[in-house]
């Protein structure tokens, strides 16, 4: 799928150098809703590590990791992520994503939001996503809001980010009401 520009992939193992150039460009404009990061995840091994459990969680089920590319220049310009899937009678997955700041208020974020949603009802079979944001996160509850997501609830203390436990609001958007597969 290309978006203003911008392909949506799954993420390779090719992706380390590509990802750890945004993710240090990011670093600071990130901080403030990332958990604490050893420095290794901050380099090309560091990105490698965590690709490889990224593959290892989308071989068993439990995960589609994706990247967001310029498909002009190659550069990876944000990541979307699918995970914490459950199949059965709750049929539901998380997702998380984040976008280059470069790239903020274009639509990237709702458009890949909006594509992972059909990915997880048309290919997976899911009932439902969550997910979750930082109370002052306005920014990405603006996105969700555009993608159908409603607010089900307020978890106290639910993360640590960026040095506390951090309270987050709780969205989610139901796909459809069909029974689960058998």
């Amino acid at each position: 799928m290309i978006i203003h520009g911008v392909e949506m992939r799954g993420v390779a193992l090719d992706d380390a150098a590509a990802l750890t150039d945004v993710i240090v460009r990011n670093r600071a404009s990130m901080a403030p809703y990332e958990p604490h990061r050893a420095e290794e995840f901050y380099t090309e091994a560091g990105q490698r590590d965590r690709i490889e459990g990224l593959l290892e969680e989308r071989e068993g089920g439990r995960m589609l990791p994706y990247v967001l590319v310029e498909h002009a220049s190659g550069a990876v310009v944000g990541s979307i992520n699918l995970g914490s899937i459950v199949h059965g009678p709750l049929a539901s997955g998380g997702v998380g994503y984040w976008v280059d700041q470069a790239w903020h208020g274009k639509g990237l974020a709702t458009a890949a939001l909006e594509e992972v949603c059909r990915i997880a009802r048309e290919d997976v079979g899911l009932h439902r996503v969550e997910a979750g944001t930082l109370v002052d996160n306005l920014a990405s509850q603006r996105v969700l809001a555009k993608v159908g997501f409603t607010q089900y609830g307020l978890a106290p203390r639910y993360l640590h980010i960026a040095g506390a436990w951090r309270d987050h609001r709780l969205f989610q958007r139901l796909l459809h009401d069909d029974p689960p597969a058998p």
